[in-house]
C-alpha cells in the first residue's frame, strides 16, 4: 500500500512538472511589446518612434518624475498593404524608465471582433490567459479611461502583467507594466497629487498676488502714456 502511495505521489510530481514545463514553453515574454521593452530610457522610446524626448510630457515631478510620450504608427496608404491594428500607443515613464505601456486598437480593424477574437488573439502572442472575475485596471494618469476598467483576459508572471479590456467607448486595448515599478510609480503619484492639493491654496494666493503686481505695473504705465 505504502508503495502504490509513493508511486502515486511521484507519479503526480511527475505530471506537474510537465505541466509547468509546457506552460513554461508557450508562455510568451511578457517584458516587451514588439521592439519596445520595460526599462527603456525616455530617449530609447523616443528613437524608435521617430519623435524627440522633449514631447514627453511631464505629468509628476515630485516625489517621482513621472512622464508620458503618445506615439500614433503611421498608417498604410496603399489598399495592398495590411492595416496598422494599433490606433496609438502611450507610454509611462517611472524616474526616467518605461514601466507601462497602454495599447489601444483600431476600431476598423477590431471591427465585429468579440472578447474571445481578442483574446485568442492577445494569446497567439502571449501564451494562455487566465480569465478574473471582476478583476479591473488602474488608469492613474489617463482621463480618457474610467478610474478602472474591467479585465476581460490576462496574462501575467512573477514581474509583468498583460490585461485586455474593452474601453466604455467599446474600444478594444491592452495595458501591459512591470508590476515593481508600477507599484512604486503608483505611490509616487498618490503622494503628488497629495503634495499638489496641499500646495494649492499658497500657489493660487501667489499667482493672484503677481496678477495684481502686473496690472498695477500695467496701470502706471499707461498712465504715463496716456494723453486726452
Amino acid at each position: 500500500m505504502k508503495t502504490m502511495m509513493r508511486n502515486l505521489v511521484v507519479s503526480l510530481f511527475v505530471i506537474v512538472v510537465m505541466l509547468l514545463s509546457i506552460h513554461q514553453v508557450h508562455a510568451q515574454d511578457l517584458s516587451k511589446y514588439r521592439n519596445f521593452s520595460f526599462g527603456m530610457t525616455v530617449a530609447d522610446v523616443s528613437k524608435q518612434i521617430d519623435q524627440k524626448p522633449a514631447n514627453a510630457a511631464v505629468l509628476h515631478e515630485h516625489p517621482g518624475l513621472i512622464q508620458e510620450l503618445t506615439w500614433w504608427p503611421p498608417q498604410p496608404y496603399s489598399s495592398l498593404r495590411p492595416a496598422e491594428p494599433v490606433d496609438q500607443i502611450l507610454f509611462s515613464f517611472y524616474n526616467g524608465a518605461l514601466y507601462r505601456m497602454l495599447v489601444t486598437y483600431e476600431n476598423s480593424a477590431t471591427k465585429g471582433l468579440n472578447d474571445e477574437d481578442m483574446t485568442r488573439a492577445v494569446s497567439a502572442k502571449y501564451g494562455v490567459a487566465t480569465r478574473p472575475l471582476a478583476t479591473v485596471v488602474s488608469f492613474p494618469t489617463n482621463s480618457s479611461y474610467h478610474a478602472t476598467e474591467k479585465v476581460i483576459a490576462r496574462w501575467e508572471d512573477s514581474q509583468y502583467s498583460l490585461s485586455l479590456f474593452r474601453s466604455s467607448g467599446d474600444t478594444f486595448a491592452v495595458v501591459m507594466f512591470t508590476k515593481e515599478l508600477d507599484a512604486q510609480a503608483g505611490i509616487s503619484i498618490a503622494e503628488s497629487v497629495k503634495l499638489e492639493q496641499e500646495e494649492a491654496p499658497q500657489k493660487e494666493a501667489a499667482r493672484a498676488k503677481k496678477d495684481a503686481v502686473d496690472l498695477e505695473l500695467e496701470r502706471e504705465k499707461n498712465i504715463k502714456t496716456l494723453r486726452p
